[in-house]
This record gives C-alpha cells, sequence and structure tokens, in this order.
C-alpha cells in the first residue's frame, strides 16, 4: 500500500501531479487499485484523458470529487475536465465513484457531474459533506473490502 505525497498541496498544478502520479503507477507490479479523494479524482480522470495504457489500473475509487465551478484557490490546470466515457473505461477495469448530496464542493452531487455522463458505477451518500474525517468519516471497512476484492456497494 503506498500513500503518496503529491508535490505542493496547497498550490498543486496539474502537470506536477501527473509528473508524480505516472512513476507511482509504473512501480506498481501486482494488482493496480488506486483511490482518490476531492482533487485527486480530477488527477485521476486527466489522466485517464491522455491515454496510458501501460498504467490501466485494475479499480478506481473515486471519493467526492469538486466540481469545476468549485471555487479552490491556487489550482492550475485541472479543470476544464474533457475526458469521455471511452477514456474512463480505458483507463481502468471498473471504476466507482463515491459522492455526497451535500458536498459543499460539488453542490450538484458528483452524480450528474461525473457518474452519469461518464458511465462511472455511482454510490450517492447523503449527509456526507466532502466524505472526509471533518465530515465523520475516518476507517471505511466498505472501502477497505472494495479495495481487496471489488465488493459493493460502499454506502
Amino acid at each position: 500500500m503506498r500513500y503518496p505525497r503529491l508535490p505542493q498541496p496547497d498550490t498543486p498544478r496539474l502537470d506536477e501531479w501527473l509528473g508524480a502520479l505516472r512513476p507511482l503507477l509504473a512501480a506498481m507490479r501486482e494488482e493496480r487499485v488506486v483511490l482518490c479523494h476531492s482533487l485527486g479524482c480530477i488527477l485521476w480522470l486527466q489522466h485517464a484523458r491522455d491515454g496510458w495504457p501501460e498504467h490501466r489500473a485494475d479499480r478506481v475509487l473515486l471519493v467526492a470529487p469538486p466540481s469545476p465551478r468549485a471555487k479552490l484557490p491556487g489550482v492550475v490546470g485541472f479543470f476544464p475536465l474533457a475526458v469521455t466515457t471511452e477514456e474512463v473505461a480505458a483507463a481502468a477495469v471498473t471504476t466507482r465513484l463515491v459522492c455526497s448530496l451535500d458536498d459543499p464542493y460539488c453542490p450538484e452531487c458528483g452524480d450528474s457531474i461525473y457518474g452519469r455522463p461518464l458511465g462511472i458505477e455511482t454510490d450517492v451518500l447523503d449527509g456526507a459533506a466532502h466524505v472526509n474525517v471533518d465530515a465523520g468519516y475516518g476507517r471505511w471497512p466498505a472501502v477497505r473490502e472494495w479495495a481487496l476484492t471489488g465488493a459493493v456497494p460502499l454506502s
């Protein structure tokens, strides 16, 4: 298991984050399971858009991606996002989305702007805000089980 530190987390740049992501994927020799939260989801979708078949993941979980309209100071290059359903499907055997109906960074709900348009299976949570520690999420046994086996649902 790896928990990569992406460069400049307070002022992220897409090009730098992609430059950190791709060597990590290349180094994965076993099953590639990728879990992303918030802007990390957009990083994955931008990676998928660029088409790197040699970095194809087995499973990808996108948790609480922000809306393109979210106010994210210091963020450079992550939006606009122009990934297609086909590119998402080519980037991973399985991609799943978890989002909340009351996420302050995605008031439209991630299912409406990412899940349905990109053909991503989605678990929609009610009252989970940004699905992070501040919202009461810490250990999440269903996500651990999904990472190990692909079991669903995650809600």
